[in-house]
């Protein structure tokens, strides 16, 4: 027992002795920092300022807050919170062992510190700083990375997520608020399996959420606030079944919310300050954890939604919800509401389709008198989606127009049920599969879709060589088609032969009443004498250049009591002399308005015809100027239309230039608006304004370009850059014309204090909520409550009109749909044809004109063409 004792003994000390040795070995390797990580943090501390507490001596290892591994390395500093300042060394990325860097709620300025290749670094906070600049690489190689958290920098200048950090993949959190991000979110988070929390809010990333996001674990996203807003749709959430926490809210998203059936976890979501549209889905109702939740502000449709009892839901009042409580919609609503989900709920659908009554003035519908949708015109619309089978619903629909859009899928075989349908026309779409065997009554148009009918039977061995087949000429649907699927070659070739005949007879057909036309028209000549000394010339004036008009023809003719030349155009050429009788040498007294290139008289001619003479400035004659009243007179000389006042004539002398319009007995818009009182006017009713806006307002889905200038005060702030004036800014003058007809007062008033003098910066303050709108309304309105809802309308549109960016501007379209249903029965002021060189009156202003410009080409050298810009801005200030 005493050997064995003696034996331990004697085990264990030398068990002592090699304990020691080891330690004693090790102990000079921990306490000696790496000489390299060492310099580093040296100028680290150096460069902060106070310089941290505890940070003494030369072995940064013994440093408070600092970490070191059992090689001696640098591995973790932690200064969060330490009022700290002063700008990081750039050799950060060489403490190669940093598992830890937290610098975050300090006062560090300068560039972000370089972190590529750093493969331990596992945390970083950088986040509440005044960081300035990025360095690049900044975020290469970081295999190891964890949480990323640089949010709040918001001195930083715009840079972009790299594609750098899917080398990531271990990433957990990635907190990048107001931080300066711009472009789009780079679809690699389908690399991130681990990923939680995405916070990238405050900041100005524009596009679509990436797919990615379906394949990673994102729990918690707040992607709101963007600065231009992000876009698209919301269908990737659908697929995220980890989301607990959603904010997207004011932002740009779109369409429908989709199936939430897979996301059971979320009980936060914010979607408020969309344009968001279509039906709050049941799924969403549903949801077992949702407790707070946000839709205003957007344009949601169908139904009312009822929420338990537990969800604090904010549903606004811009929603149009089909009840003001909730309940199932009409059956026809509910159909249409299918068929426009098969669209993907279009916002000019959810922002014209309100109430319960899809027959009471929702736009694309007609229906008959029974009060049952008889018509879809969907025509033209550049819509994306498919043919929704539930238009089969409709079952005393006739017409349903689906052309020119991007439809794709089939023909819904349920249409061939509607027993009444007389005209089906999808031409022009990616449409594809089989035509369904329809009705031979049916009028079915299908060309221009190139893969559809590719599943019907061959041309049968028995069809002729000239395409006609013996046993009939019906395609093989039943009804009358526009397919060419079943003619043969030989078919298309007589059908092209034939089909050039024509058109070179009806070219020749064309031509000669083109010339017979013609030959009443004008062309520029040389001259500017007195009225006596032109009676005294004779016709064979010397042509020199384009200062006079003069007729081409023999068919000149005079009243002896007249003070004009008649030509056989109907226009006229009045001297400068008798423009001056008339306007008494151009008195103040006879101004009826200014626009952009000069000033409006009123006179009366010696005949009793009462006339507005416009006199452009000297200032204005430069080839601007020129180019302007050629444009003026060529377009006023050939097309008559509604919205343009007539032209009584013209004059040229020397610099000055004058146009002679007819003149509009019952004053300008200006002088009903803000001077009724003084002119012995009544105020305009609202309806009247309403009215006046859509007479001025193109029908056609879009107003043509120009060049042309108009009214100071008018014109959007990109015109100031590029002096181009664009179709938005047609719409932003448009937008300002309403804000006028709401306000009573004009576009821009130095008799207002200096903050309201520009209506259109004041307009747009006030419109943060009802009731600075109520207070800032014509007097003279005295609007009831049906009447104030229209206002708020009007108000948002011309807030959308004036928007600053002019993407952001909607077109003119758009106006007359929000416009339309304010207006009962509302329709153009004329709609009779005459004789304007084969232009319809209906038409648009810009239509007729692209109409005469496509039959005889056009002769404004500097201008695309003459849209109702300069109708809003110059010659429409005078209204019947």
């Amino acid at each position: 027992m005493e050997e064995t004792e003696n034996e331990f003994s004697r085990k264990f000390i030398y068990l002592l002795i090699t304990i020691t040795t080891i330690i004693s070995t090790l102990l000079p390797h921990v306490s000696a920092v790496d000489d390299d990580d060492a310099a580093i943090m040296a100028k680290l501390a150096k460069s902060l300022s106070p310089t941290p507490t505890g940070w003494s001596g030369s072995d940064p290892c013994k440093w408070t807050s600092v970490s070191c591994d059992s090689s001696g390395r640098i591995s973790s500093i932690s200064l969060g919170g330490k009022s700290l300042s002063g700008e990081l060394p750039s050799e950060f990325n060489q403490l190669s062992n940093l598992r830890s860097l937290s610098l975050q709620r300090n006062q560090l300025s300068g560039a972000l510190p370089s972190l590529s290749n750093l493969t331990s670094l596992e945390r970083v906070f950088l986040d509440n700083n005044n960081f300035s600049s990025i360095p690049n690489p900044f975020l290469l190689g970081l295999t190891s990375l964890q949480i990323l958290s640089i949010g709040e920098n918001p001195n930083l200048p715009p840079w972009t997520i790299p594609n750098s950090l899917f080398e990531s993949t271990a990433l957990v959190a990635l907190l990048a608020k107001q931080c300066n991000i711009v472009g789009t979110i780079p679809d690699i988070f389908g690399k991130f399996r681990n990923l939680q929390n995405l916070s990238l809010s405050y900041n100005n990333l524009t596009g679509s959420l990436p797919a990615s996001f379906g394949k990673s674990q994102i729990g918690s996203l707040w992607l709101n606030n963007q600065l231009m807003g992000l876009s698209g749709r919301l269908d990737v959430l659908g697929t995220m079944s980890q989301l607990q926490q959603v904010w997207l809210q004011s932002n740009q998203f779109s369409g429908p919310i989709p199936d939430l059936s897979n996301c059971t976890s979320i009980n936060d979501l914010q979607l408020r300050d969309n344009q968001l549209t279509g039906v709050v889905p049941d799924s969403m109702i549903s949801l077992p954890m949702l407790h707070n939740l946000s839709l205003q502000n957007n344009k949601f449709q169908g139904p009312m939604p009822s929420f338990p009892k537990n969800v604090q839901v904010t549903l606004g009042e811009t929603n149009s919800f089909c009840n003001t409580s909730p309940g199932p919609c009409d059956p026809q609503v509910t159909t249409l509401l299918e068929v426009a989900g098969a669209l993907g709920y279009p916002m000019t659908l959810a922002e014209s389709w309100e109430g319960n009554n899809a027959c009471k003035q929702w736009n694309f519908i007609s229906c008959d008198l029974k009060g049952s949708v008889s018509a879809i015109n969907f025509g033209k619309q550049n819509w994306v989606g498919t043919i929704s089978p539930a238009i089969a619903n409709l079952t005393a629909l006739k017409n349903l127009l689906l052309n020119d859009n991007k439809l794709t899928g089939s023909i819904p075989d349920s249409l061939t049920s509607l027993a009444q349908l007389q005209l089906l026309d999808v031409s022009n779409n990616n449409l594809s599969g089989k035509i369904p065997p329809f009705a031979s009554y049916v009028m079915l148009k299908t060309s221009g879709n190139p893969l559809l009918g590719t599943d019907l039977p061959s041309v049968p061995n028995n069809t002729s060589p000239g395409g006609t087949s013996s046993t009939g000429t019906n395609s093989p649907s039943g009804g009358a088609t526009t397919t060419e699927s079943s003619i043969s070659p030989w078919g298309i070739v007589g059908t092209i032969v034939i089909a050039v005949i024509l058109i070179v007879a009806l070219f020749l057909v064309i031509y000669k009443c083109y010339m017979k036309k013609r030959s009443g028209r004008f062309k520029w000549v040389s001259g500017s004498q007195s009225w006596k000394d032109k009676e005294k010339k004779d016709a064979g004036a010397k042509v020199t250049s384009y200062d006079a008009l003069a007729s081409e023809s023999s068919g000149q003719s005079r009243d002896p009591n007249s003070d004009i030349h008649v030509y056989d155009g109907g226009n006229v050429a009045i001297p400068i002399e008798v423009l001056r009788e008339v306007t008494n040498n151009f008195s103040e007294d006879n101004i009826l308005g200014k626009g952009g290139f000069g000033v409006v008289y009123r006179g009366q001619l010696h005949d009793g015809t009462e006339i507005a003479v416009k006199r452009m400035e000297s200032t204005s004659m430069n080839n601007k100027g020129l180019n302007e009243f050629k444009a003026e007179i060529e377009v006023l000389t050939k097309v008559r239309h509604r919205n343009l006042v007539a032209l009584h004539g013209f004059c040229v002398d020397g610099n000055e230039r004058l146009v002679v319009y007819e003149y509009m007995p019952q004053g300008t818009l200006g002088q009903h608006l803000y001077h009724f009182d003084e002119m012995g006017f009544h105020p305009l009713t609202w309806k009247e304004r309403v009215t006046i806006a859509l007479d001025n307002a193109p029908e056609g889905q879009y107003s043509v370009e120009t060049r042309l200038a108009g009214t100071f005060g008018y014109l959007a702030p990109e015109y100031a850059a590029t002096g181009r004036v664009t179709t938005k800014i047609d719409v932003f003058s448009y937008g300002v014309v309403l804000m006028e007809m709401i306000t009573g007062r004009g576009a821009l008033d130095e008799t207002f204090p200096e903050d309201r003098i520009h209506l259109v910066p004041w307009f747009r303050r006030i419109l943060v909520n009802r009731d600075n709108i109520r207070q800032s309304i014509d007097p003279s309105l005295d609007p009831d409550t049906e009447t104030l809802e229209s206002i708020f309308k009007v108000s948002e549109l011309a807030r959308h009109c004036t928007a600053r960016e002019p993407s952001q501007r909607p077109d003119m379209g758009h106006a007359v749909n929000v416009l339309s249903p304010l207006v009962e029965q509302w329709k153009p002021t004329s709609d009779e044809e005459e004789d304007g060189f084969g232009i319809n009156l209906r038409m648009s202003l810009p239509q007729a004109l692209q109409r005469w410009q496509a039959s005889e080409g056009s002769t404004m050298n500097d201008l695309n063409t003459y849209s109702d810009a300069s109708t809003t801005c110059d010659t429409a200030a005078f209204w019947g």
